[in-house]
């Protein structure tokens, strides 16, 4: 049993008969009343995000969890697999657990949170960035640049993302996988 001092991101508890990780949460502290902690939380099992407040102290039910590097292999028409880096072992997961799942590049390693009482795997984490090469985006018109101006671009997983105007196709990019948005070109 933890409590809301223990509250960070990532930490998977139980709450309202379903398993949610913690997506993003502040610690209040008004100058008039008790502290309080809000926070976002998403559920593993349906993917669906809900704003939940606790009190300061309030008792949570968090679930111990292991991390292992997996890596994704490929998508069929219901399921992401994924293979044990480590064992070779294969898993499949659902879109629900995923993050960005429009921004998995085949091979890409990634940390699946499991759950170590009965072993089923909770989450995928993404890394922090990946790098994808953009496959489709119009030219930028020279001379709209008077301020930060951004164009639509495709990249290698399907994905749309923001670009500056100087990306050009067959460029590969950095993106920001918790927001989704650009980075920074990758020069080769």
């Amino acid at each position: 049993m933890a409590n809301t001092s223990d509250i960070r991101k990532g930490l998977c508890i139980r709450y309202n008969h379903d398993i949610y990780k913690i997506i993003e949460f502040l610690h209040v502290k008004p100058g008039k009343g008790p502290a309080f902690v809000r926070t976002k939380l998403k559920s593993v099992t349906t993917g669906k995000v809900i704003d939940n407040t606790f009190s300061a102290g309030h008792k949570i039910d968090d679930v111990r969890v292991e991390t292992h590097k997996f890596q994704y292999l490929y998508k069929d028409t219901d399921a992401y697999h994924f293979m044990n880096t480590e064992d070779y072992t294969q898993i499949r997961l659902q879109e629900s657990a995923l993050d960005a799942p429009d921004l998995l590049k085949e091979g890409e390693i990634v940390t699946v949170l499991i759950n170590s009482e009965d072993n089923l795997p909770l989450s995928v984490d993404m890394p922090a960035s990946v790098i994808l090469e953009v496959t489709h985006t119009e030219p930028g018109v020279k001379g709209n640049t008077a301020t930060n101006a951004t164009k639509p671009a495709t990249v290698e997983t399907g994905a749309r993302v923001n670009v500056p105007l100087f990306i050009n196709e067959g460029d590969k990019i950095k993106i920001e996988t918790e927001k989704g948005s650009y980075m920074e070109r990758i020069k080769e």
